[in-house]
């Protein structure tokens, strides 16, 4: 989805990376099983704008709870420390395409495609 000249995408963190790719940041609270940081080319770790533990946990990428999931991941977006993570991903943003990672085997329902639409906004 494009704003303007910027691109915020959502992949999987096991996913190759592409040329097109731009930043690559991890918006997951852990780190993705298996992958090392050598070989995972991510720019950057950004934990703290990640849906809490609880959150998570209460989740657990359930489809029958994603519309509610949303709604409560909306409102921790605008807890501390979050608003100033927020920020510095619209920042990444402007500069290009911004990818999203996550670990999750349904991207489509992450925490990382709500924040996408939310920076697409």
């Amino acid at each position: 989805m494009t704003n303007g000249s910027q691109e915020v995408r959502v992949k999987r963190a096991y996913e190759a990376p592409e040329q097109d790719d731009g930043t690559r940041v991890l918006v997951d609270r852990l780190w993705p099983r298996g992958l090392t940081k050598a070989t995972a080319d991510i720019d950057e770790w950004r934990k703290d704008v990640a849906p809490s533990t609880e959150l998570r946990k209460w989740y657990h990428h359930d489809p029958a709870l994603c519309e509610e999931f949303t709604r409560r991941y909306h409102s921790e977006l605008r807890e501390a420390p979050r608003p100033d993570a927020l920020a510095h991903l619209r920042e990444l943003a402007k500069g290009g395409t911004l990818t999203l990672l996550t670990a999750t085997n349904q991207p489509e329902i992450s925490g990382a495609e709500v924040l996408a639409e939310v920076l697409r906004r």
